[in-house]
């Protein structure tokens, strides 16, 4: 696959000295009027599947921070710069690998002094899409501008205080032009910091897999897409309605097209997509959503990332239970715990789970269609890659470009 192809590439020479400034296009790349195809801008589902609407209709970016072409730029260096951490091992970049959809192959990531995270690094493909606006898994930052900077923050993962950030990039030459570039001014703050870097992250738009060139094909997501394999087919079908059993869609929780988390409001709690899918029947070493909000009703709820490269974001879940895409359908096959909170579509009426029950033929079909969902391009794009060390530029570009959709 392309993506391996571009993993090889970037795993060669990509070390960062402590001279090391980045390497940017004369013109900045176009971030800010990115063209959604029209299944991200409308919804075309048809009566009672649940999918959510249109994924633009799950956008969180807040009219004080829209996504500009010179505040991605300066997020994209800071999320890539290394020297923004104490002891100048570690940036956003090592945990949110591009060629592994901005996530971690590894169940838990490395700090900067070797210590371990507490939860699998969350892939950021489509991070814009979400409704709710809160970030990790228990949804502790209501926004992405107040998570972008809790990293830097962490005693495991950056091991820096907010001054001593501001203090890092005021001393690299090439931070002012940036800042005056995306802000108007060189003047550097966390303020700023925080906004280039959710810029960066919600510019990380992934549309160009092979499910968006079959979905350009047809007029509706139901239809048979001319490109796909029968069992792709078959998986779709599945995937948005389960009709082939009682069953409720994958959808119910992957809406849009986007195939993002839902955001639901509750009288008790904040606005949030989380759920609780039944990994654990007791949550007791992690209560997720409820360290947050203090709500027992949230106990064991996480957050829903978006379904996008999904193939290349393993292992899955918050903990990094699970190995592999046929992995985590065998638990919805035959392993969703009784937990108090399971959520609904995951529950009978009176409390057990809802086992999917999948066929052998079935549980095929479904990896098959999630493998669909793997945007090559985005994998390569050279605007969301790394400025201080790109191997071989040239290379990149042409496979990132091979789908038209990363062109600038």
């Amino acid at each position: 696959m392309l993506w391996c192809l571009l993993a090889t590439l970037a795993s060669a020479g990509r070390s960062h000295g402590s001279d090391a400034t980045p390497v940017l296009p004369n013109k900045p790349f176009q971030y800010a009027t990115v063209v959604l195809p029209e299944h991200f801008r409308t919804s075309a589902f048809r009566g009672r599947q649940r999918n959510g609407g249109a994924a633009m209709s799950h956008d969180n970016t807040p009219a004080t921070n829209p996504v500009t072409n010179d505040g991605a730029t300066l997020g994209r260096v800071l999320f890539y710069d290394r020297k923004l951490s104490a002891n100048g091992t570690v940036s956003c970049s090592s945990c949110h690998i591009q060629e592994h959809g901005f996530s971690d192959p590894r169940p838990r990531s490395t700090g900067f002094d070797g210590g371990l995270t507490r939860r699998h690094s969350m892939g950021l493909s489509n991070a814009r899409f979400y409704r709710a606006g809160r970030f990790f898994w228990d949804e502790r930052a209501e926004s992405l501008e107040k998570q972008v900077l809790m990293p830097f923050l962490d005693e495991v993962e950056m091991g820096l205080t907010e001054e001593k950030l501001v203090e890092i990039v005021a001393g690299q030459d090439y931070y002012p032009p940036l800042f005056k570039a995306a802000f108007g001014t060189s003047v550097i703050n966390a303020d700023r910091i925080a906004n280039a870097l959710a810029q960066f992250v919600r510019s990380l738009v992934s549309a160009g897999s092979r499910y968006d060139a079959g979905r350009r094909m047809v007029s509706r997501p139901m239809q048979d897409f001319p490109n796909f394999t029968v069992a792709e087919n078959r998986g779709k079908r599945l995937f948005m309605t389960n009709s082939e059993g009682s069953r409720a869609p994958c959808t119910r929780c992957h809406q849009s097209e986007a195939f993002v988390g839902s955001a639901r409001r509750r009288a008790r709690s904040v606005d949030t997509g989380a759920t609780n899918n039944g990994l654990d029947a007791v949550s007791v070493k992690d209560r997720g959503v409820a360290e947050s909000t203090n709500d027992i009703a949230d106990t064991g709820k996480f957050k829903v990332p978006s379904l996008r490269n999904i193939a290349v974001t393993a292992p899955y879940m918050h903990d990094g239970w699970f190995a592999t895409l046929e992995d985590v359908i065998e638990f919805y096959s035959s392993g969703i715990q009784r937990h108090a909170n399971l959520d609904p579509a995951l529950r009978r009426w009176y409390g057990s789970p809802l086992l999917f029950e999948f066929t052998p033929d079935e549980k095929a079909a479904l990896a098959a269609f999630l493998r669909t969902l793997t945007d090559e391009g985005f994998l390569a794009a050279e605007k969301f890659s790394d400025p201080f060390a790109i191997p071989d530029r040239t290379e990149l570009t042409r496979v990132a470009n091979r789908s038209g959709t990363y062109l600038d």
